[in-house]
């Protein structure tokens, strides 16, 4: 199971780096400003190009200081100037972590001092590609001040304006061609019979602890201080036969809270590490409740295309009644419908309360994953479904359901043949979806449905 390629935006403060990646990715994910350092957090979002699907990280400027005694206190200065040392190891993480890394430049300003050191930093990594991007080129007269950035002596310029989508596409043409000559030795086989599970959510939900109950042993470091996991950690073990790698991330802060540096890439290491399983623990705090975070956590896991198990932690220092669980179950239900009705377990790392039914529930889920539906057997569903809830109308014309067909498995994926697919409504959509999980487990498992018309069948239909 080959993971998505990964390029790193890296560059000085206020070059267009979040300009370039809210381009790249085709929405406004990035706050820009013409302050410098406006990107506090790193950001990571998925593009393709030349269908080529790839993740783009925005790293943030990185910045620099002046000495004390320094006259210029402009972040952009020139002269003596030194780098924190935090965001050093930031540069070095980006080129550690990613495939290709495009450095940004500002071809108006020219060559900084700022730009010099990054290259340095970049030119000691050599077994990575590295593209520049010569930002701010809106027009050709500009544009052939890049040639001067061809002296940082990290290979092939571009010119472009990620403002106005200049000279972007042959960009992307480079970046594509360069994921060929990244090392592969992350790519990881398919392998259908391992159960691959992620322990996901907030810092200091209880993530090692549960890691270190499940493994039993003391792997990860255990600390009430948020943030002390900062890598993915991989170990497996053998569960009834069955064997499971087990996952232990670093907790996903609130955007705006995540520091710079190691902790960005702590995060990017997260969602490569939940783009590699099968299935994601969603660790909640019972004490904290529900947060805002945890469905941002929960939208990470859907957009992998992830089964999900919601994991309560920390049940035994809630005060309860009678009605305390039921309670507690409607908000899960309530704040996080968009996930696919996930089993949800409650649980103690600290005393072990119920943690055997992790694994237990996560090989369910995990089951689901892998359920095939037989051609006649999945047409009879959508009939019955049709006979239940008619298909909808748009004017005088009505969606037909010809044939259904499952095409794929981990997660299941459902091919509609219909006359239309304009009138395919996202309701009925969530009906027949609905129908097909009340007859099978796919409990906490996304499964994703298809329509493409009849080949010439809405050509016939619309001459009609």
């Amino acid at each position: 199971m080959a993971r998505k390629p990964v390029v790193a935006l890296v560059g000085r403060p206020n070059v267009g780096k979040s300009t370039l990646f809210n381009r790249l990715v085709g929405e406004r994910l990035a706050v820009t400003d013409p302050i410098p350092g406006t990107t506090r957090d790193r950001l990571q979002a998925e593009s393709d190009w030349r269908g080529v699907v790839f993740d783009v990280v925005d790293t943030g400027g990185i910045e620099i200081y002046q000495p004390k005694g320094s006259r210029d206190t402009s972040p952009l200065a020139e002269g003596s100037i030194d780098f924190v040392q935090q965001i050093k190891d930031q540069a070095l993480l980006a080129v550690h972590e990613a495939d290709v890394i495009v450095m940004l430049v500002d071809v108006v300003h020219g060559i900084t001092a700022a730009d010099q050191e990054i290259a340095e930093i970049l030119r000691r990594n050599e077994n990575k590609p590295i593209l520049v991007a010569a930002n701010k080129a809106d027009n050709p007269k500009v544009a052939e001040n890049a040639v001067e950035f061809y002296a940082l002596g990290l290979g092939e310029v571009f010119p472009i304006s990620a403002y106005h989508g200049i000279g972007v596409g042959d960009l992307l043409d480079a970046v594509v061609d360069a994921f060929e000559q990244a090392p592969s030795d992350e790519e990881m086989p398919d392998e259908d019979d391992i159960l691959r599970i992620a322990i996901v959510g907030r810092p200091n939900v209880g993530k090692s602890s549960l890691l270190n109950l499940l493994l039993g042993e003391e792997r990860a470091i255990v600390s009430p201080i948020a943030g002390t996991t900062r890598d993915a950690i991989d170990e497996e073990i053998t569960w009834h036969g069955q064997t499971v790698r087990l996952v232990d991330t670093a907790g996903i802060r609130k955007r705006g809270k995540i520091e710079p540096g190691v902790e960005k890439f702590s995060v990017l290491r997260t969602m490569r590490a939940l783009e590699r399983s099968d299935v994601a623990l969603l660790l909640l705090d019972a004490q904290d409740g529900i947060t805002e975070q945890d469905t941002h956590i929960g939208g990470y896991i859907m957009d992998a295309h992830k089964s999900v198990v919601i994991v309560v932690n920390k049940w035994d220092a809630v005060e309860k009644d009678t009605y305390t669980m039921n309670r507690f179950l409607e908000n899960v239900r309530e704040k996080f419908d968009f996930l696919p009705d996930p089993p949800v377990i409650f649980i103690s790392a600290l005393t072990g309360q119920r943690v055997h039914q992790v694994l237990e529930t996560a090989h369910r889920v995990w089951q689901g994953r892998f359920q095939r539906i037989s051609t006649g057997e999945l047409n009879r569903l959508v009939r019955a479904a049709i006979q239940k809830h008619p298909a909808p109308t748009k004017g005088t014309r009505r969606l037909k359901i010809y044939y259904a067909t499952q095409v794929a498995v981990n997660p299941p994926v459902f091919l509609f043949h219909v006359n239309d697919t304009r009138l395919v409504h996202f309701t009925y959509k969530r009906f027949l979806e609905n129908q097909l999980r009340s007859e099978y487990p796919f409990e906490g498992t996304p499964i994703r449905l298809s329509f493409r018309p009849r080949e010439g069948m809405l050509e016939t239909e619309e001459r009609e």
